[in-house]
C-alpha cells in the first residue's frame, strides 16, 4: 500500500484507501498528515508523563488544535504546509522533553533532518501500525473524535473562549493511543470520555459564537443573486465571516456564504451587513460545478474542500487550518487580524455570480429560537399535531446511496418534524415539505457543531414531560456521518445516554465488527435499511 486511511465515510470499497484517497489527497500528503498525528501524540505523552501546567504551554495548546484540525478529512491537502508543520511540532515537542525525565516512546524522541527521512518516517507510522483489530479500531475511534473536538475547540478559541480541560483531555487521550498497556474496555470506557468533552467543546463553541453574534433566529435566507461582484466564503468559522464583512463594507463587492457557512446568515450581528446577501449553492460537494458558475473568488476558512478544476486554483484562498497547494493562504498577524484585500480585488476584475436558484430557505432553530417555540411544540405533541421527530443531522456527501436521506425526508408522514444541523440538510431543506401549526416541518439549527443544540432541546423536552429517560421521548435518530466532526457528534450523544441511533449510510469502516457489536448491544446502534422499511420501524 502506498498509503492507508479510512476516517472517512467514503473510504475504498468500504474498507480503506490504500493508493490515493477518495477525498483526493495523494499518499504523500496521507502519510505526512499520519506523521503530524504522530508528532501531537508525542507532545502529549510529554506533557502527561511530565505532569505539565496546561493553561502555562501557552499557544502550545493553540499549535496542537492546528495540528489535529489539519488532518481532518478536505481541510489541508498542501503537502509543504504539512511538512512545515511536522517541523514546528518536532521543536516544540523536544523544548518540552527537556522538562521530563520519564522514559519516552518515538513518538516523543524519532528525528527526521531531511525531506526523504520525513517522507520514510511518514510512510512507517500509519494507522495499521496498530496489530490487534480490536485495539486499533478504539484508538482510531477516540483519535477522529479528538480531532472533532479539536476543531470545534479552535473555532471557539479564535473568538477568545477556551477551557483549559479540553486542551488536557485532547493531551490525555492522545497520549493514551500510544499505551500498549490499556486493553479494549480501557479504551472503551475512554471512548465514552471523548464523547464527554465533546459535549463540553460543542458547549463552549455554542457559547462562543452567540455572545459574540447573538442566539440564531428564525430567518428566511436568500438563495438568489445580486449583480456585483461577489466572494463566496464556505466552511465552518464565523470570525472569519465577521473580518471579510467588515472589508468589504462599502466596496461594492457582496459577500454570499456556501455549505456549511449558511448558518451564520441565522445570527442577528450578521444582519446588520447589506453586503451578505445569502447563500450560494449546496453542499460541499457540488462545489466544483456551483464554483465554476458563481465567477468569483472563493474563501475557504476550514474543510470541506474538494480538489478544484484545473485553472480554478487561482480564485481559491484559504485561511486557518484550510489549504490547497497553488492557492493564496492567509495568515492572520499577531493580533489575530487577517487582511483580505487580495481577494476583495480579486472580486472587483471577476463577473457576477450566475444565478443557479431562486427562492428562500428557513433556519435559525438553535436551542434559543426552539425555546421560544416551546408552547407551541407542546401543545403540538399533546394534542398529537406531532407525532415524532427525526433527528436528521449530520454530514451529506457524492455517494448515491445519499438519496436515501432525500426520499426518507419526502415519505415521513405529515405528523412529523425533522431536526438538523450540519450539511445533511441540503439533501431535504429546499423540499416543499410545510408546516404544522405554523411550525415549519424541517427545523435547521445551524452547522455539525449545533447538533449540540438538538441535544439541548431533546433534554429540555424531556424535563417539559417529566420523562425519566431522554429515550421516551418521541425523537428517533436517522443521522448521516461523513467525516471526524460528526464522530464527535456521535459520541457525544451516546455519552448523553441517547440510545438506537441510525447511522448511515454505511458503517464506519474504521469499526472491527468486535468494537461495531459492543456499540449495537450498548447503545442500539444500527444502520439503514430502506426508506420503506425504515419509516414503518420508526413509526411503529
Amino acid at each position: 500500500m502506498s498509503m492507508f486511511c479510512y476516517q472517512c465515510q467514503e473510504a475504498a470499497k468500504g474498507r480503506g484507501c490504500d493508493y490515493l484517497g477518495i477525498c483526493g489527497k495523494t499518499p504523500e500528503v496521507a502519510n505526512l498528515q499520519d506523521l503530524l498525528l504522530y508528532t501531537v501524540k508525542g507532545i502529549s505523552e510529554i506533557v502527561v508523563k511530565g505532569n505539565l501546567d496546561v493553561p502555562a504551554l501557552g499557544d502550545i495548546n493553540e499549535i496542537v488544535l492546528d495540528s489535529l484540525f489539519k488532518t481532518i478529512t478536505n481541510a489541508n491537502f498542501d503537502q509543504e504546509a504539512i511538512k512545515a508543520q511536522i517541523v514546528k511540532n518536532i521543536e516544540v515537542r523536544d523544548k518540552l522533553a527537556e522538562k521530563v525525565g520519564a522514559e519516552l516512546s518515538d513518538a516523543a524522541t524519532f528525528r527526521v533532518n531531511t525531506d526523504a527521512e520525513m517522507e520514510a518516517k511518514a510512510a512507517a507510522v500509519g494507522v495499521l501500525t496498530t496489530e490487534n483489530e480490536d485495539i486499533r479500531s478504539l484508538r482510531e475511534l477516540i483519535t477522529y473524535g479528538i480531532k472533532g473536538l479539536a476543531a470545534y475547540t479552535h473555532h471557539a478559541l479564535n473568538l477568545g473562549k477556551e477551557d483549559n480541560s479540553l486542551y488536557a483531555f485532547v493531551y490525555e487521550a492522545m497520549a493514551a493511543t500510544l499505551d500498549d498497556s490499556l486493553n479494549a474496555d480501557d479504551l472503551v470506557a475512554l471512548t465514552l470520555k471523548t464523547g464527554e468533552y465533546g459535549v463540553k467543546a460543542m458547549a463552549l463553541l455554542d457559547e462562543a459564537n452567540t455572545t459574540a453574534y447573538g442566539n440564531p433566529e428564525l430567518t428566511k435566507v436568500n438563495i438568489g443573486v445580486r449583480n456585483n461582484p461577489a466572494i463566496l466564503i464556505s466552511g465552518h468559522d464565523l470570525n472569519d465571516l465577521e473580518m471579510l464583512l467588515e472589508q468589504t463594507r462599502g466596496t461594492g463587492v457582496d459577500v454570499y456564504t456556501h455549505g456549511e457557512m449558511l448558518p451564520a446568515n441565522y445570527y442577528p450581528a450578521f444582519k446588520k451587513y447589506d453586503n451578505l446577501v445569502g447563500n450560494y449553492g449546496n453542499a460541499w460537494w457540488q462545489q466544483k460545478e456551483e464554483f465554476a458558475t458563481f465567477n468569483g473568488p472563493i474563501l475557504f476558512t476550514t474543510n470541506c474542500i474538494v480538489p478544484p478544476k484545473d485553472g480554478m486554483e487561482s480564485r481559491i484562498f484559504t485561511t486557518g487550518s484550510a489549504g490547497y497547494p497553488g492557492s493564496k493562504h492567509i495568515k492572520a498577524d499577531e493580533s489575530g487580524k487577517k487582511d483580505f484585500s487580495e481577494i476583495i480585488e480579486l472580486a472587483k476584475k471577476l463577473p457576477p455570480p450566475a444565478e443557479i436558484e431562486r427562492g428562500e430557505i428557513i433556519g435559525g432553530f438553535a436551542h434559543a429560537q426552539v425555546f421560544a417555540l416551546a408552547d407551541k411544540v407542546v401543545d403540538a405533541v399533546k394534542s398529537g399535531s406531532i407525532k415524532k421527530f427525526f433527528v436528521m443531522a449530520g454530514c451529506d456527501g457524492r455517494m448515491r446511496n445519499r438519496d436515501y436521506y432525500t426520499e426518507f425526508a419526502k415519505n415521513l408522514p405529515e405528523d412529523t418534524v425533522i431536526l438538523t444541523a450540519g450539511c445533511a440538510k441540503y439533501r431535504y431543506n429546499k423540499l416543499p415539505l410545510g408546516d404544522i401549526n405554523g411550525i415549519p416541518r424541517v427545523l435547521d439549527a445551524g452547522q455539525c457543531n449545533d447538533s449540540y443544540s438538538l441535544a439541548v432541546v431533546a433534554m429540555k423536552l424531556k424535563e417539559i414531560f417529566e420523562l425519566n429517560d431522554i429515550n421516551e421521548l418521541p425523537i428517533a435518530y436517522n443521522i448521516a456521518w461523513y467525516e471526524q466532526k460528526a464522530v464527535i457528534v456521535l459520541l457525544a450523544l451516546l455519552y448523553l445516554g441517547i440510545k438506537n441511533i441510525h447511522l448511515g449510510p454505511t458503517l464506519p469502516a474504521f469499526l472491527s465488527p468486535n468494537v461495531a457489536k459492543v456499540l449495537v448491544d450498548t447503545f442500539g446502534i444500527s444502520g439503514i435499511g430502506t426508506v420503506e422499511e425504515d419509516i414503518k420501524m420508526f413509526m411503529s
